[in-house]
C-alpha cells in the first residue's frame, strides 16, 4: 500500500488575504549597555591608588631632600634669626635668676616701637646648646653691673645662634 498526500480540496481552503505592510518605523538608537557597577568601582579604586602612590612619593622625596624642613621653617618662621647688634626684640617672659624658659613668638621690632623691650648688644653664631647655657657666653657684650639676658635658638644636637640682650632703657 502506498501513501499519498494530496492538497486539501479548494473549497475547504481559506481565501488568502493580501499582506498588509506596516509603515517603516524610524530607527531609534539605543544607548550602549551601562557598565557594570564593579567596573566603575574598580576604575575609581585604581585612580585613588595612583593618587595615593604619587602623594607617598612626594612625601618621601620631600623628606629626603629637605623639603619638609623648608616647609616647616616657612610655617614656623624664626623671626629673630636675622637679628643683629642694634636691633630690638619685643617683650619676652620675665625671667629671674638663672632660670630658663622656652619662648614662642619672639620677634624683632623697630627700636622706636612701644613693643621694643630688649636691645640686642651682641650675637654669636655657631653655638651648641651647652655653649649657649654657659655663664660667660655673653659677658663680653655686657657692661659692668648691667643686667643681661641670653636668648638662643638651637635645635637639639645642632648649632644655632645666641643673642645677648639688655633691657631697653
Amino acid at each position: 500500500m502506498s501513501e499519498q498526500v494530496a492538497p486539501p480540496p479548494a473549497s475547504d481552503a481559506a481565501p488568502q488575504q493580501p499582506a498588509v505592510e506596516t509603515p517603516a518605523q524610524p530607527a531609534v538608537e539605543t544607548p550602549p549597555p551601562a557598565e557594570p557597577e564593579e567596573a566603575k568601582k574598580s576604575g575609581g579604586k585604581k585612580a585613588l591608588g595612583i593618587i595615593g602612590a604619587i602623594v607617598v612619593f612626594l612625601v618621601v622625596a620631600g623628606l629626603k631632600f629637605g623639603l619638609g624642613a623648608a616647609i616647616g621653617n616657612f610655617l614656623n618662621k624664626d623671626e629673630t634669626a636675622d637679628a643683629k647688634a642694634g636691633d630690638c626684640i619685643a617683650e619676652l617672659p620675665e625671667i629671674k635668676g638663672d632660670k630658663e624658659e622656652e619662648v614662642d613668638g619672639a620677634k624683632v621690632v623697630e627700636c622706636t616701637s612701644t613693643d621694643a623691650a630688649y636691645s640686642v648688644v651682641g650675637r654669636i653664631d655657631g653655638q651648641t646648646e651647652a655653649q649657649a647655657k654657659a655663664e660667660t657666653t655673653c659677658n663680653e657684650f655686657f657692661k659692668e653691673d648691667q643686667e643681661g639676658y641670653v636668648f638662643y635658638s638651637i635645635e637639639s644636637g645642632k648649632k644655632g645662634y645666641v643673642l645677648c640682650l639688655t633691657k631697653k632703657a
